[in-house]
C-alpha cells in the first residue's frame, strides 16, 4: 500500500524556528485561530503569526491570563473557551460565527498531558476529552466560517506512539494509565486531521497533523520533578539533560510550517515533524516517524463517526 508519509526535502529541520519558516511569507489579511495560543508552543505560534501580519484570535480557559500572556502584541485579541466544556466551545463558536469573519488558519495547539485521572463532561476522560473532543467539537461548530483554500493543523505528538485508540475501553474505566490515555489522545489528534482533510478537500480546506518535538513547557506541569529527573529531562537543580529539547521557537516551527507552507499545496491528512513530512515508523521504533494505526482512513473514519455521536455535532453529516 502507498503512502504520502515520505519527506519532501523541505530545507528546513528540528532548529528551525517558527519566523524562520515564515521568511517571505505575508499572511495580512489573514484570520487565524489558535488555541492554546497563550502559553509555550502557543504563544510562540501566535507571536510568530502576528509577526507575519494575521489577526490572531486566541480561545483561552484563562482568559486573563492569556490576556497578560499576550500584552502588547498588535494584531492579537482573546475570547474565552474551555475545550472539556462543549457548552463553552459551542458558546465560543456561536460568538465567533456572529462576527461574520472567515478563518484562514486554525491551529489546534491546547493540550493537557499525563495529568491524573480526570473525568470531564459525561465522565470522559480528560485527555480525550480535552484534546480530541474539545476540537472535534470546535473546528465542526466553527466550519461554517471556514474560508476556502484555509488549513486546519491538529497538534499531535510523538507520544502517538504509546497507544492505538482504545476501541474496547476508550474512557479508561477499567484502569487508568496517564501515558497511555496522552497516547491515544495524540493518536485521536492524527486521525482526526486524516479524516477532515479528506472531507474539507471539495472546498479546498486542508488539514495536516504534527509532532512539535521534545520540549519543556507548561504542558509538563502535571510531571512531578522527580519523574522528569527519572526520565532524564532534568537534573536536581532543574537543568536541561538532554540536548533534543527544542526551545519553544523551534518547538512551534512545524505547526507554523504546516499552517502556512507552500511547500504543503495540493497536499493534506499527512503527519508531519521537523518541518517535513514524517516518514512511516515500524511497530517499537521510537526515534520518528508515524504508526500506520495514527494514519489509518479505516480508523479515521470510525473516530469521526464515534466523535460526532458523542459530541452531537458533526458538519458533515449530509456528506459524510
Amino acid at each position: 500500500m502507498t503512502t504520502p508519509q515520505h519527506t519532501i526535502g523541505s530545507g528546513f529541520g528540528a532548529r528551525t524556528t517558527a519566523a524562520e519558516t515564515l521568511h517571505g511569507i505575508d499572511l495580512t489579511g489573514k484570520l487565524a485561530v489558535v488555541t492554546g495560543g497563550y502559553s509555550g508552543l502557543g504563544l510562540e505560534t501566535t507571536r510568530a503569526l502576528a509577526g507575519a501580519g494575521a489577526h490572531v484570535v486566541v480561545p483561552a480557559r484563562r482568559r486573563e491570563v492569556a490576556q497578560e500572556a499576550l500584552a502588547g502584541l498588535d494584531g492579537v485579541e482573546v475570547d474565552e473557551l474551555d475545550l472539556g466544556d462543549l457548552e463553552s466551545v459551542r458558546a465560543f463558536a456561536d460568538r465567533f460565527l456572529a462576527s461574520g469573519r472567515a478563518i484562514d488558519i486554525m491551529i489546534n495547539s491546547a493540550a493537557v498531558m499525563a495529568c491524573p485521572e480526570t473525568r470531564v463532561g459525561p465522565g470522559w476522560e480528560a485527555q480525550f476529552a480535552t484534546n480530541h473532543l474539545g476540537h472535534f467539537a470546535l473546528v465542526n461548530r466553527l466550519w461554517p466560517a471556514v474560508a476556502p483554500g484555509a488549513r486546519i493543523i491538529s497538534v499531535s505528538s510523538a507520544g502517538h506512539r504509546n497507544s492505538a485508540i482504545r476501541w474496547d475501553d476508550l474512557q479508561f474505566e477499567h484502569g487508568y494509565e496517564k501515558w497511555q490515555a496522552y497516547g491515544q489522545a495524540k493518536t485521536a489528534n492524527a486521525l482526526f486531521a486524516v479524516r477532515l482533510d479528506a472531507l474539507a478537500q471539495e472546498k479546498g480546506v486542508r488539514a495536516f497533523s504534527l509532532h512539535p518535538g521534545g520540549i519543556l513547557t507548561p504542558l509538563q506541569r502535571h510531571l512531578p520533578k522527580a519523574e522528569q529527573i527519572a526520565l532524564g529531562w532534568i537534573d536536581k537543580d532543574g537543568n536541561l539533560l538532554n540536548n533534543s529539547f527544542k526551545t519553544p521557537e523551534q518547538g512551534a516551527a512545524t505547526q507554523v510550517w504546516a499552517a502556512t507552507s507552500p511547500q504543503l499545496a495540493g497536499k493534506g491528512g499527512v503527519y508531519c515533524e521537523d518541518c517535513d513530512i514524517a516518514e512511516p515508523a515500524d511497530e517499537g521504533e521510537f526515534k520518528g516517524g508515524v504508526r500506520a494505526y495514527a494514519t489509518d482512513p479505516e480508523q479515521a473514519a470510525r473516530l469521526w463517526a464515534l466523535s460526532a455521536e458523542l459530541t452531537g455535532v458533526d458538519a458533515f453529516a449530509a456528506t459524510a
